[in-house]
C-alpha cells in the first residue's frame, strides 16, 4: 500500500500500521504533495521512502502492483484528494481516506450512516443509543426503588436526627448541571449549618470545615448525605453510576481549565462513578485532582455497560462510601 500524504497526518497512519502487523498492510512509501520530500520515519526507526509526487502516482502504483492507495491529507487538500481518485479511476486499486480528526479529542470515534449520510462520530457514546438508552433508564428506576425501599427506615432516622440538632431544612437543594447542560436540583441531606454565600460563589467544603453540623460529619463521612438522589434518579434526573455532578459554579471554573471537562454532561450525573471508587471524591483542592477524576468519568462514558455499572454499584458498597477524602 502507498500513502499520500507528508505530514503529520501521514506520520500517524505510518505509525499505526507499523504498531499493528497483524493487519497485514506493508507501507510501500508515500506520494509526497510537497517539494523535496524524504520521505518518513517512523517511531521504531523504520524508513518510509517517498516514491514521488502525484504526477507519479500512477506508474509508481503500477511498478510496485500496490492494491491500496491510503489518502492522509487535511481537510483543505480537496482538490488533491480528487487528482488521486481521478488518477486511480482506471485502475482496481482501493482507495482509502484517514480524516484528520487525530487533533480532536475523541470518544467513541466511530463511522456510520445517518439519513444516507457518512457520518463520523468524534464525540458521542453508546450508552445515548436507542436500545442502550432505555436498558440504562430501566436499570436506574428498577435499582432506585428497590434501594429507596430497603432505605426507607436509614432516611427517616437521619431525618429526625438533622431536624432535632440543627435549625434549618432537613433537605438541602442545589442547582447541578445535568445532561445536555440542563440544569436541575439536585438534594442531599444538609450537613452543613445554614449560611449564606456570595452570588454566584460556591465554597467547596474543606477538612475542619466548622460550617459542618455533627452529624453531617459522620454523613458525609459514610456518604449517607447523598441518599436522597435515588429520588432524582426515579425522576428521571440522574443516574445511580455515571459522573457526580459539580456544583454550576465549578462547572464555569473548571471548563476552561481541564480539557474536555464539560463532556462529562453528555450523560446525566449520577450518585456514583468510576471515579468515585478509584479514590477521586470529596475536595478537589488542585488541577490535578480534577483532571484526574475527569479522565476515569470519560472512560466510563466510552466504555459504559450493564455489567460495569454493576461492578462499580459493587465497589461502592464495599469501599466507595468510607474513603480518606471524604469531608
Amino acid at each position: 500500500m502507498i500513502i499520500i500524504g507528508d505530514g503529520a497526518l501521514a506520520q500517524q497512519v505510518a505509525d499505526r500500521l507499523e504498531q499493528h502487523p497483524e493487519m497485514g498492510l506493508i507501507v510501500q512509501g508515500i506520494i509526497g504533495t510537497h517539494e523535496q520530500v524524504n520521505g518518513l520515519t517512523t517511531h521504531k526507526g523504520t524508513v518510509v521512502p517517498c516514491l514521488g509526487n502525484l504526477n507519479d502516482l500512477e506508474s509508481v502504483a503500477k511498478k510496485n502492483k500496490t492494491d491500496q492507495v491510503w489518502i492522509a491529507l487535511p481537510m483543505s487538500e480537496v482538490e488533491k484528494m480528487e487528482q488521486v481518485q481521478s488518477i486511480l479511476s482506471n485502475s482496481s486499486i482501493a482507495i482509502r481516506m484517514v480524516p484528520d480528526i487525530f487533533g480532536f479529542r475523541l470518544l467513541n470515534q466511530s463511522m456510520t450512516e445517518v439519513a444516507g449520510l457518512p457520518v463520523i462520530n468524534i464525540s458521542t457514546s453508546h450508552m445515548l443509543e436507542g436500545k442502550n438508552r432505555f436498558l440504562k433508564s430501566l436499570e436506574d428506576k428498577i435499582l432506585a426503588f428497590i434501594i429507596l425501599l430497603l432505605i426507607s427506615p436509614i432516611l427517616i432516622g437521619l431525618a429526625i436526627t438533622i431536624k432535632l440538632t440543627s435549625k434549618g431544612p432537613i433537605l438541602f437543594k442545589q442547582y447541578r448541571t445535568g445532561a445536555n447542560g440542563q440544569d436541575f436540583k439536585v438534594y442531599k441531606f444538609r450537613s452543613m449549618v445554614v449560611h449564606n454565600e456570595e452570588d454566584g460563589k460556591v465554597t467547596q467544603a474543606t477538612k475542619g470545615d466548622s460550617r459542618i453540623t455533627p452529624i453531617g460529619a459522620f454523613m458525609r463521612r459514610t456518604s449517607l448525605d447523598e441518599l436522597p438522589q435515588f429520588i432524582n434518579v426515579l425522576q428521571g434526573r440522574m443516574s445511580i453510576v455515571e459522573s457526580r455532578p459539580h456544583a454550576l459554579a465549578h462547572n464555569e471554573h473548571y471548563k476552561t481549565l481541564v480539557e474536555s471537562y464539560m463532556r462529562r454532561h453528555m450523560v446525566k450525573p449520577g450518585i456514583t462513578g468510576w471515579a468515585q471508587v478509584n479514590g477521586f471524591r470529596g475536595e478537589t483542592d488542585t488541577i490535578d485532582k480534577m483532571e484526574s477524576r475527569v479522565e476515569y468519568d470519560l472512560y466510563y462514558i466510552e466504555n459504559w455497560s450493564v455489567w460495569f455499572d454493576l461492578r462499580i454499584i459493587f465497589l461502592t458498597v464495599f469501599k466507595g462510601f468510607m474513603h480518606k477524602n471524604a469531608i
